[in-house]
């Protein structure tokens, strides 16, 4: 699944949220440096924003497909998995995960960001949590289920709380601390909202994890399911985030 996503890259890159221009911002303060390594940059959302705040970014992307549209929007790109990556001796001011730290193991992960770092250079690591209306969401979970009945995704009534993505700040702060070269972990929160129309929810619906991998026809079905949701509210609705960030400080002098 992991290597799903650049079935369609400029629709990703279209409709992916962004992240928070507060979030960015703190980043860059806490960086020692302009120098980001982005593991697991996809299409480059998070490193065309971090490059407009000032940073150089080298990302790193295991799906060729997605690095090559980062490349065309300007990101500097090597094609391997985070744990495989050679850093070849050059160091980083920050390595940040957009979205991405889940398909990485969170030891090995840490392990070779801090091989990547400088001391005193920040990992950060960090999700956009959603919350679907909750009529959108049972309409979701409802409308998968019969469509995809052997599907090993448990919904849970179709919602992405702040629970789920709460348990993988979690595992990615016992990683970091299990890998060393750390101090503690500490987490950052950022609440927003975003408006969509039902056309652009449906336009980004089929870039998750859970749809990249359907048949057209299915993806379909769970669509329709989904836009008469969204119609009965009016056509519309606003969503509520939370982007929640892991971030610890490279420890030593070497």
């Amino acid at each position: 699944m992991a290597e799903s996503f650049g079935v369609d890259a400029e629709r990703y890159d279209r409709t992916r949220p962004r992240y928070p221009d507060a979030l960015i911002s703190r980043l860059m303060a806490a960086s020692p440096g302009p120098d980001v390594l982005d593991v697991g940059c996809g299409t480059g959302i998070e490193a065309r924003q971090i490059q407009a705040a000032g940073g150089r970014v080298l990302g790193v992307e295991p799906d060729a497909r997605m690095a090559d549209f980062a490349r065309r929007s300007g990101v500097e790109v090597e094609v391997a998995t985070f744990e495989s990556w050679d850093p070849a001796g050059r160091v980083f001011d920050a390595v940040v995960a957009a979205t991405a730290w889940h398909w990485v193991d969170p030891v090995a992960g840490a392990a070779k960001a801090a091989v990547a770092l400088r001391p005193g250079g920040l990992l950060a690591v960090f999700w956009n949590a959603f919350q679907l209306p909750a009529s959108v969401a049972d309409a979701y979970a409802t409308v998968y289920q019969r469509v995809v009945p052997d599907s090993p995704f448990n919904f849970q009534a179709g919602r992405q709380s702040l629970d789920a993505y709460q348990l993988m700040c979690t595992k990615a702060a016992d990683g970091i601390r299990a890998a060393g070269g750390f101090g503690e972990p500490e987490q950052w929160r950022f609440d927003w909202e975003q408006f969509y129309s039902r056309d652009e929810w449906l336009d980004q619906l089929p870039t998750t994890g859970a749809l990249t991998p359907l048949p057209q026809d299915k993806q379909a079905e769970v669509l329709e399911g989904v836009g008469a949701a969204v119609d009965a509210l009016g056509g519309s609705f606003t969503m509520r985030y939370a982007t929640v960030a892991v971030t610890a400080t490279r420890t030593g002098t070497t």
